[in-house]
């Protein structure tokens, strides 16, 4: 855990540096890396400590059985001053001399024990050895592994290497057993932890947390996204052997828990046996760790990113690496997805990648800042028994309202939704004010049981003003069952909640994403409205709630990232000869009752409905070059507004006038597109037709490429709202004019 920069903290740091004491029972590399880390954490915390004064508090902490060796480094240190490498690499010497001492020792005395003849087994005649053999294998010591009760030649792990193909030096072998790595890089230096390496060093997957580590350490270069050669600097063994730092990059691990942890800086040191993560390096990057329990836990503010467990004295971790090239082609193809569905979560995505998207299928996600920005919340509370789900559609339905700071480009500063319970699907629709609930419920019951055939029977909400009175009536009026839950108690109206909190995670993801302002909050909560209804939900167990509803395949061919740039397609009597053909414009949704695409034109400031666009899902309003500063002003139209339930936030209404004649024959001139993201190229001309000298009328009902204008708030439809609107003076200049 990283400590605060505190008087109190700095004294017991401090303490633990003065009282840390050395027993011979004890692995020299455990007592130097508790030594430095208690050093690296007092630098952390502004405590400066110089090279002499650390290397004479590691031999304070020294017992009595070292004063020789102390004795012998004092004469040895040049003009009086002692060095903590020199020191160091004279300790680990020293603990390797002792053991080997101790090991021959009891090989002798083992040797002496093997008393009376004993005759061996040779070419094929089995002779029986005679005499007395007393084997004791406990304190003996591999000349190998390091590892105390066999010989070498019953060594697990010579063995392994031998059959792997590895060159192996036995005395080389041993002395790595008790070595400490020093990496030194750009002046700092910290030791590696290799006790116990032995265990985990040929496991790819495992990678050691290092709280005294000053960067992170891997030696396999095929871990590395995109990968940096040249001379970082060197690292030193304990046995005098230096290995270079040849590579430096980013190292991208998928955990057990699904979740993406990307290691930035990564050294790549080839002769280095272990993988290495340095706490230092993720407390800069923002992150928390914490150590409890033979537990270890890191932390992004609330959320667990990552996760270890401790394993003799090291703090390990798994995680699986992907390599190069293949990972970046399978990252954008997911991440691509995951932007088109509104930044959908990554169980969702392999649940679709099942059945609909199975070209990203097994492939990892990496974690999304829009999503922190959009989704992080507290830690969940104690989850409550939800009762059984309906077994029909429009048994039961629930409804909230959910407002907003800020005014959608429609005036809406309100949206309701209603969930039906047995199918999950969700319809969302803006309000100017919470009166119109009981306007917009009408369409909604209307519309529901005309499509299903079927009755709405119950309806729950929070019991709020908009929901009584003349909405009560109603539904008595029509025999559904209005259920309020009891004040202050959102919880019971859990669904219609979770379904708000989800809405506005989606939205603050998609505009942070698309870098588009909050007014256009309107458009982000149907399209996001949209995408639930396609994406996987947990009470169906993974089924898409739309199929549930309709009964019919989703189909996911029309999605495109939200706010988008789009080329759309400017119709030959709306340009000259010499204009371009398309303008930029920034994609908002896919409506399911309207045709085409609905899109923001920012040059001309409207909406604009087509449906021969192409694309560009990488780039944002920020790439469209005409655009500076681009703010949202909205055109004045004399056509009525009404809501819509799946569209997008405003539409026309559409008369029943026909097109003429000679329009649909001018229409039919123009070159065939094909679907949205495929270029056409022009069709070649054919002989010219004769001309209609019939004079042609324009079009009464649409604009040729379909226009939907509207004013920033709408006309009022009374006296008393206009008197409430920002140019109110200018409203009643009107009036008075007309009388």
């Amino acid at each position: 855990m990283i400590q605060k920069k505190t008087p109190r903290n700095k004294a017991h740091l401090v303490r633990r540096l003065v009282k840390l004491e050395y027993s011979d029972d004890q692995n020299m590399i455990e007592h130097l890396n508790t030594f430095k880390g208690i050093v690296n954490q007092l630098m952390k915390a502004d405590m400066k400590i110089d090279d002499e004064l650390q290397a004479l508090l590691l031999l304070s902490s020294l017992p009595e059985s070292w004063d020789t060796l102390l004795v012998t480094l004092s004469n040895s240190a040049p003009d009086g001053k002692l060095s903590l490498d020199n020191i160091t690499d004279s300790l680990l010497n020293e603990e390797s001399r002792k053991k080997e001492r101790g090991s021959s020792s009891y090989l002798e005395a083992n040797v002496v024990e093997n008393r009376g003849r004993s005759e061996h087994r040779s070419k094929g005649k089995r002779e029986k050895s005679r005499g007395r053999f007393k084997s004791r294998s406990k304190g003996l010591t591999c000349f190998y592994c390091g590892k105390d009760g066999h010989k070498k030649p019953e060594c697990r792990f010579l063995n392994r290497d031998q059959k792997n193909g590895i060159v192996v030096n036995p005395k080389k072998k041993l002395e790595e057993k008790t070595t400490t790595a020093v990496v030194s890089d750009d002046a700092n230096v910290f030791l590696i932890s290799e006790v116990n390496y032995l265990n985990i060093a040929f496991d790819d997957c495992t990678w050691i947390v290092d709280t005294g580590a000053s960067f992170h350490v891997t030696p396999h270069e095929g871990f590395f996204l995109s990968y940096q050669k040249g001379d970082f600097g060197t690292v030193k063994m304990g046995n005098h052997v230096t290995s270079k730092i040849v590579g430096i990059r980013e190292v991208t691990l998928t955990i057990e828990n699904g979740t993406r942890l990307v290691l930035k800086e990564v050294r790549h040191v080839p002769e280095m046996r272990l993988n290495l993560i340095s706490v230092g390096k993720l407390d800069d990057a923002g992150m928390n760790n914490q150590f409890s329990d033979g537990k270890w836990k890191l932390y992004r503010g609330s959320m667990i990113v990552a996760r270890g467990k401790k394993e003799g004295s090291l703090y390990c971790m798994q995680g699986k690496t992907y390599k190069g090239e293949t990972n970046v082609a399978q990252e954008e193809s997911k991440e691509l997805w995951h932007k088109r569905l509104g930044h959908m979560s990554e169980k969702g995505l392999e649940i679709l990648a099942k059945d609909h998207l199975q070209s990203i299928k097994g492939q990892p996600l990496e974690l999304c800042e829009d999503c922190l920005a959009g989704k992080q919340r507290r830690v969940s509370f104690r989850r409550s028994e939800n009762g059984r789900r309906k077994d029909h559609i429009l048994d039961l339905v629930h409804s909230d309202v959910c407002s907003t700071s800020e005014k959608s480009l429609g005036g809406a500063q309100y949206f309701v939704t209603f969930i039906d319970d047995h199918s999950k699907k969700l319809w969302v629709y803006p309000l100017k004010r919470k009166d119109e609930v009981l306007r917009i419920f009408k369409e909604f019951h209307a519309s529901v049981e005309r499509e299903t055939g079927r009755k709405l029977k119950c309806l729950r909400s929070d019991n709020g003003g908009e929901y009584r009175g003349p909405f009560e009536h109603y539904c008595k009026t029509h025999g559904i069952k209005h259920e309020k839950v009891p004040p202050k108690t959102p919880q019971m109206n859990g669904v219609a909640e979770k379904f708000n909190r989800t809405i506005a995670e989606k939205v603050r993801s998609m505009l942070s994403h698309a870098k588009l302002p909050k007014s256009l909050w309107g458009e982000a909560v149907v399209t996001a409205a949209d995408l639930i209804n396609l994406s996987p939900s947990r009470p169906l167990n993974g089924k898409i709630p739309e199929k549930v509803w309709s009964g019919k395949k989703a189909s996911y061919h029309n999605l495109r990232v939200f706010g988008c740039k789009a080329s759309v397609h400017i119709p030959k009597d709306e340009r000259a000869k010499l204009d371009a053909k398309v303008k930029d414009c920034i994609y908002l949704g896919s409506p399911r009752d309207e045709f085409g695409f609905r899109l923001w034109d920012p040059a001309n400031r409207k909406i604009v409905r087509s449906r021969d666009v192409v694309f560009f899902e990488d780039q944002t309003i920020q790439d469209i070059k005409k655009v500076e500063n681009p703010t949202l002003k909205v055109i004045s139209d004399q056509s009525p507004i009404v809501m819509n339930n799946l569209g997008g936030e405003t539409r026309q209404t559409e008369t029943n006038q026909e097109l003429q004649l000679d329009e649909m024959a001018e229409e039919a001139d123009q070159p065939n597109l094909t679907e949205v993201d495929q270029l056409i190229e022009d069709a070649p001309q054919e002989p010219q037709l004769r001309r209609s000298t019939r004079q042609k009328q324009p079009s009464r009902m649409y604009f040729s490429d379909e226009y939907v204008n509207f004013t920033d708030e709408g006309e009022p439809p009374s006296f008393v709202e206009a008197m409430e609107m920002k140019d109110k003076d200018k409203w009643l200049q009107a009036m008075e004019e007309e009388m």
